[in-house]
């Protein structure tokens, strides 16, 4: 084995959390076409365009000729001619405005199904985006909203505290299905056939994330999965557009959903995004999971920073706080920090060389656990600049970067020269053909690649002969 110095060195790859349009232009052109073809879809699809977008679809909605793009340039100011390229693009991938040659060259239309079916939308008419063969009676059992949010907060942080590891399903009540899922979205692993499923590197990262991009994550890599399944991807769209223009706490009827949709609608109740009393009940509820989980990731953040309260304390000892009764709070913090002992309402744990190379051999990076601290930090902790003292910040890279130092690369050793000339020659080749690792000069030694070993072994032969 040898070493060479790599400093900032990552050991982790980044979650790619897509923006719905980023999730959107990925997708075949005929599904867009079938998605199209929903009110619902159509407005989604609006409300999550740039601003500049969604005011040339306005100026345009009407329109049944088609455009000059010369004349979407008249509409803005010089400054903005960036976000008029980016917007007219985006447009043009999702899609909503194809090029066309008629009534001149460099002209644009927009997608007749689009422009039709987000006039509905927006002007009203058609049928309900909730189709309902029957009127329901009332409930006697009607579910509040403050009930709904606490289902739907219980079951998905069941998920994120299996992924912590200190339960396994039976306890917790995950199905196997959810593991599935965390399993093929590399969230979690099986280190070997038939053991029970570890976090990995990623999901440390995942558990790290604001509810609502977890949530998204989740449904994108879900998503992956229903053509295997057997699923039609564009009704299980559809369907979720449907629900994020739902109203929390009222009840809707399941006897519009297509085969495929009940099916979807049993997967998204285990996870906390609609609540069904039982699997044959012909209602469902779906909750604030479902209805905000299609926002731009810059709303949700938005959102996270205006809603999240602190809880955490940090001493310049290395010490830490949590001031908070959830247990999966605490699990959170214990993946980096050192549990001391818990109390009803706190958690006492501290910062430790050991407890964050654990994480960090996990994954976790140190901007990470600090931006974990600083956005969970508790309000008299925020009133402080820099929010986090230095001394904890600076010692957290310092450990990050004891493990940066060295990168490990496999190779073969070649030693016991018996002259300065044979080791020049072998070394010489070995560097020509790009294999070579390190070389001395002084022991004679030197270490290639292990696939350029069987090169350079044949080379030696034919030396020595």
């Amino acid at each position: 084995m040898a070493a060479s110095p790599e400093w900032g060195s990552q050991y982790f790859r980044h979650l790619q959390l897509k923006d719905l349009d980023d999730y959107l232009c990925d997708l075949p052109v005929t599904t867009l076409d079938r998605l199209y073809n929903h009110p619902a879809t159509c407005m989604t699809v609006f409300r999550e365009l740039p601003e500049l977008a969604r005011h040339y679809v306005l100026r345009t909605l009407f329109t049944d000729q088609p455009i000059p793009e010369s004349l979407f340039t008249t509409w803005i100011k010089k400054d903005y001619y960036n976000h008029h390229v980016g917007s007219v693009k985006k447009l043009k991938a999702l899609r909503i405005w194809k090029e066309t040659t008629a009534g001149g060259p460099n002209r644009c239309e927009m997608n007749s199904t689009f422009q039709y079916n987000l006039k509905m939308a927006i002007c009203g008419g058609g049928r309900p985006w909730i189709d309902s063969a029957t009127t329901l009676e009332p409930d006697k059992r009607n579910r509040e909203p403050d009930f709904l949010d606490k289902y739907a907060t219980e079951r998905w942080e069941t998920v994120l505290y299996f992924m912590t590891g200190s339960y396994d399903n039976s306890e917790t009540g995950v199905s196997q299905d959810v593991i599935r899922i965390l399993v093929l979205s590399g969230l979690m692993k099986c280190e070997s056939p038939g053991s029970s499923p570890v976090i990995s590197p990623a999901g440390f990262q995942f558990l790290l994330m604001d509810r609502s991009s977890q949530v998204w994550y989740f449904m994108l890599q879900y998503l992956e999965t229903v053509e295997a399944r057997g699923m039609d991807l564009v009704e299980c769209l559809s369907f979720l557009f449907q629900l994020s223009f739902s109203t929390p706490g009222k009840d809707y009827p399941t006897d519009g959903l297509t085969e495929c949709q009940l099916k979807m609608l049993q997967h998204l109740r285990e996870i906390g995004l609609v609540f069904q009393r039982k699997r044959t009940s012909k209602r469902y509820y779906p909750t604030k999971l479902a209805v905000d989980f299609t926002f731009s990731s810059s709303e949700k953040s938005s959102q996270l920073s205006k809603t999240q309260d602190g809880f955490i304390v940090i001493e310049t000892n290395y010490r830490v706080y949590a001031y908070t009764d959830s247990s999966l709070q605490v699990a959170l913090v214990g993946l980096f920090c050192e549990i001391l002992c818990r109390f009803p309402n706190l958690c006492v744990a501290v910062l430790t060389r050991e407890s964050c190379h654990q994480a960090l051999s996990s994954g976790i990076s140190a901007e990470q656990i600090l931006h974990f601290l600083q956005t969970r930090a508790h309000p008299e902790m925020q009133k402080k600049t820099p929010i986090i003292p230095p001394t904890i910040s600076d010692q957290v890279r310092l450990w990050e970067m004891e493990r940066s130092r060295m990168k490990f690369t496999e190779g073969v050793l070649y030693n016991q020269f018996l002259s300065q000339d044979d080791f020049d020659t072998l070394r010489k080749y070995a560097e020509d053909l790009g294999v070579l690792i390190w070389a001395n000069s002084l022991k004679r030694v030197v270490v290639v690649s292990r696939s350029g070993h069987d090169d350079v072994k044949r080379f030696w032969k034919r030396h020595k002969t």
